[in-house]
């Protein structure tokens, strides 16, 4: 096929793309915003067409499984359901097959992201009563949530968006259980696999808060206002506790009164124990200033209510990504103080006010009492060790909910009613048994994950539009004498895992997708296998922690390295490839 001004301006708008979002030029939605008006403007795209994705039915289903998934989330079941499934289960070896089983079962289901966030904290709990390494326990969390979410059309948002995309290409919708020929048996095979290896290839760690806790000389500093110190009735700001290297005011206690966070406008009184947070070779700046202060000691007091201390792990799409600490309004917005900033295992050194944030990272923070009920509604991150007892739920009528969910399900498989309609129906019974409040639901819309689509729909159109689909296919023509059809269902899982894995998966699906039919188009063969492999290539993405969010959900807590998922990922992505390819290439390109 001749390459053709439009062809070479998709290359150019795919080339922009996939640096962009490698070297994380600008968040993704604005990097998908700005290739798509490029389409726009090039005449590739109609105005109507970049803006169609919003009106696709797969959308509207993605939406709703978000929605559903996010009450389920703030009824606090999660924990009633894992206490009573797991309570028995004292043994390491048990906890993990448990989890892994029950988790990649729910998450067939479930969206996998609001679900892995859900059972990190009771994850963490459960290691720290049990003096187990989380480090052990939150890759396969995330994997079995990744293989779970293969086995069905709703399991995860990526095969729900190559149905869009398949639907939009002219296809007929697959039908909910079309993945399960090839994800059902990876389920078992990828559980197995786990079990067998994830103890020897899995780095044993302490979480950030242990460390914290087991080495608070090196972060926790108390110091006391003594009489006569010219910091009395000064505030916080004046005193210059704004700007100090490498430490950070998060507490004073004044009497029985503790007061946290600290406001820059708070003044300083006779007798106030000030806590200090950072590096204890800091305290050289106060020390050398002579305010008036005592010598550091310990901060026992803090360490009677660890409950105030917390761990949370910035989300992939938070809107807190990009920003200096100083920038955030965090304390004013969630009640809370950073003190602490680990990325990569490491703490972030320096002042904390200038630190940018990035996601994947694990904050600490000294949170006061309305830190729970202000972080409930936000995307920015996810709370890993929040102590706070769950808020009472009705059993019964998130049981009917649940209920009402599987049967939905079934009958859109089985029966013509579509899967929008039952859902649609499920939201209505949860909103009539106010399980959660109204205004609530709106609050929990990932709108990132939305855009992202639509907008990934939309480019999977300029391809077609331009030919370059078709382009792009004919160059993988020459390798038709070698490979076969379970040769190019390995190479295109091969590839799109590749650029999930260090892009994204949504770019990776709209990439793919419409070159994947080509391809098969080209050849003469059956499209569906092709159509199925590009969501397995990019859902079943165990190699890096920034391929997948949920491995990057738990990238920080568990104090992983990229190498630690490249161990354990690769051969796991190996076997997943092989097989996902065999059972595919047999069931529909075999004669």
């Amino acid at each position: 096929m001749i390459m053709t001004p439009s062809i070479v301006l998709i290359l150019c708008v795919l080339l922009f793309l996939l640096t962009a979002l490698y070297l994380e030029w600008f968040r993704p939605t604005v990097t998908f915003f700005i290739a798509i008006l490029g389409l726009v403007v090039g005449g590739v795209l109609s105005p109507e067409e970049a803006i169609h994705g919003f009106a696709n039915e797969q959308l509207a289903v993605i939406i709703l499984l978000l929605i559903i998934s996010d009450i389920f989330k703030k009824s606090s079941v999660i924990d009633v359901i894992f206490n009573r499934l797991f309570g028995a289960h004292h043994s390491y070896t048990r906890f993990r097959f448990s989890m892994m089983t029950v988790v990649a079962s729910f998450s067939a289901f479930f969206n996998n992201t609001p679900l892995v966030a859900m059972m990190m904290p009771y994850v963490n709990n459960w290691a720290n009563k049990r003096e187990v390494s989380a480090s052990k326990l939150l890759i396969p969390l995330s994997y079995a949530a990744i293989l779970g979410g293969c086995v069905t059309l709703i399991g995860t948002s990526t095969n729900l968006i190559v149905n869009g995309l398949a639907v939009e290409a002219g296809f007929e919708a697959l039908s909910i259980f079309d993945f399960a020929y090839a994800g059902l048996p990876m389920f078992l095979i990828g559980v197995l696999y786990l079990l067998l290896f994830s103890d020897r290839l899995l780095p044993e760690k302490e979480t950030q808060l242990d460390h914290q806790l087991s080495n608070r000389r090196e972060f926790f500093i108390e110091t006391q206002v003594k009489a006569g110190s010219q910091l009395i009735g000064q505030t916080v700001q004046h005193a210059g506790f704004r700007n100090l290297k490498g430490l950070y005011l998060v507490e004073i206690h004044r009497g029985m009164q503790s007061i946290a966070p600290v406001s820059p406008e708070e003044q300083i009184q006779k007798d106030d124990a000030l806590i200090f947070a950072g590096e204890t070779t800091s305290v050289e700046e106060i020390q050398k200033q002579d305010l008036g202060l005592t010598l550091p000691k310990m901060v026992e007091r803090m360490l009677d209510t660890k409950s105030s201390i917390n761990e949370i792990v910035v989300s992939f799409n938070s809107n807190l990504i990009g920003k200096k600490v100083q920038d955030t309004d965090f304390r004013a917005r969630f009640d809370a103080a950073i003190v602490a900033i680990h990325r990569n295992g490491e703490k972030v050194s320096g002042k904390i006010g200038e630190v940018e944030l990035k996601a994947g990272d694990v904050l600490l923070v000294f949170s006061g009492t309305d830190f729970l009920s202000r972080t409930k509604n936000h995307q920015a991150f996810y709370v890993l060790t929040h102590t706070e007892e769950p808020e009472q739920i009705n059993v019964t009528k998130v049981a009917v909910v649940f209920t009402a969910l599987i049967s939905s399900i079934l009958l859109a498989a089985f029966t013509s009613i579509s899967l929008l309609t039952c859902l649609s129906a499920v939201l209505l019974i949860a909103v009539f048994m106010k399980i959660v409040p109204l205004n609530e639901i709106r609050k929990g819309l990932d709108f990132d994950l939305i855009l992202l689509i639509a907008f990934g729909l939309a480019l999977g159109k300029g391809m077609i539009n331009s030919g370059a689909s078709i382009y792009l296919a004919d160059l993988f023509l020459f390798l038709n004498p070698y490979l076969g059809g379970f040769g190019f269902l390995v190479l295109i899982f091969f590839v799109t895992n590749i650029l999930a894995a260090y892009i994204t998966n949504k770019a990776a699906v709209a990439i793919l997708f419409p070159i994947s039919v080509a391809l098969a188009m080209e050849l003469g063969l059956n499209p569906i296998p092709f159509i199925l492999i590009v969501s397995f290539g990019a859902a079943a993405n165990f190699i890096t922690p920034i391929g997948y969010q949920t491995n990057l959900m738990v990238y920080g807590p568990g104090g992983y390295s990229f190498k630690d998922f490249m161990k354990i990922g690769l051969p796991l992505t190996i076997i997943y490839m092989l097989v996902t390819a065999f059972i595919l290439n047999y069931m529909y390109l075999s004669n």
